[in-house]
């Protein structure tokens, strides 16, 4: 079966700002693209209504999702795009089609929160019980936003990719192979550079000592940034090619990391996978990063 990267498409601009990272990002990968359509059917009284019933509905769903994928197909001439219509709820739709695909691509409104079918909770619901990576784009995305500035100081297609940002864990011990390797692939993809961003905090009991005596906080901060060293190791002998920028700093992670997200091509953070079948778990960190980072920003699940 080959691979996809699959979006899901609504027709808000945030949403067509998705199919477009997604097109590209398949064209970078030698993937499949396709458009997935949500078709929440309508509620009865609404549907036998003559103006908007649900035959209108659908079709006006057929036509966004079939006039989107011919627009790709002219603007990123090479990627082969498909479309399907899936009647249901959003979020048990799109987590289904997340699991036969290498990527899901979703839209966001950043600092506001999700638009489009991704209303509430069903953007956040998807992204914390999907178990395939999910990148959120943001409305008004371009592909000169990936990229370095140019002489005359705007950002172009034609300058190489800014750098790709991974977000780790607190705790290093517990990193999670698969999150690391997506970050690597990635900036590699891009024949880009990798900012890794590790933010710790000191122990409550400790903090005021640290205040107290700088050669001690020193010597807390050395022990981070090796173990920082020492967990990349065997990925920059994997990916050769990728120069790494490793930033182990104390203070809020989230904080640090939306900090790096302004020059970044691509955020990468993880979420422990969580089987329970109620509430929405994401996780402090990537959720401020999910409202507050002006890059695209891929979630990788990993258990």
């Amino acid at each position: 079966m080959t691979s996809t990267i699959t979006v899901g498409l609504d027709g808000s601009p945030e949403s067509r700002a998705a199919a477009e990272w997604a097109a590209r990002e398949a064209k970078l990968r030698g993937l499949l693209l396709k458009l997935i359509h949500v078709w929440e059917p309508l509620p009865e009284p609404v549907a036998q209504a003559p103006l908007f019933g649900a035959e209108t509905h659908q079709h006006w769903t057929e036509t966004t999702a079939r006039e989107t994928a011919k627009g790709l197909r002219l603007r990123h001439p090479g990627i082969e795009v498909t479309t399907e219509h899936v009647a249901g709820r959003p979020r048990e739709v799109l987590c289904e089609a997340a699991k036969a695909a290498e990527l899901l691509v979703l839209g966001s409104r950043g600092l506001s929160g999700f638009g489009g079918f991704l209303v509430g909770s069903v953007g956040m619901a998807v992204v914390a019980h999907a178990e395939r990576p999910v990148v959120l784009v943001r409305a008004g995305e371009q592909a000169a936003d990936e990229h370095e500035m140019d002489p005359a100081g705007i950002p172009s297609a034609a300058t190489r990719y800014r750098p790709v940002v991974l977000g780790l864990d607190i705790d290093i011990d517990s990193l999670d192979a698969s999150v690391i390797e997506f970050a690597f692939d990635a900036a590699a993809l891009r024949d880009t550079g990798l900012r890794v961003v590790h933010g710790w905090n000191l122990p409550p009991y400790y903090a005021y000592g640290a205040t107290a005596d700088l050669e001690w906080y020193d010597q807390v901060a050395r022990r981070h940034a090796s173990a920082l060293a020492e967990a990349l190791s065997l990925w920059r002998q994997k990916y050769p090619s990728v120069e790494v920028v490793e930033e182990s700093r104390s203070g809020s992670p989230a904080g640090h990391l939306i900090d790096a997200s302004h020059g970044a091509s691509l955020v990468v953070v993880g979420r422990r996978i969580r089987r329970h079948p109620f509430g929405v778990h994401v996780g402090p960190v990537t959720h401020a990063v999910l409202h507050h980072a002006p890059a695209p920003v891929a979630v990788v699940a990993h258990d």
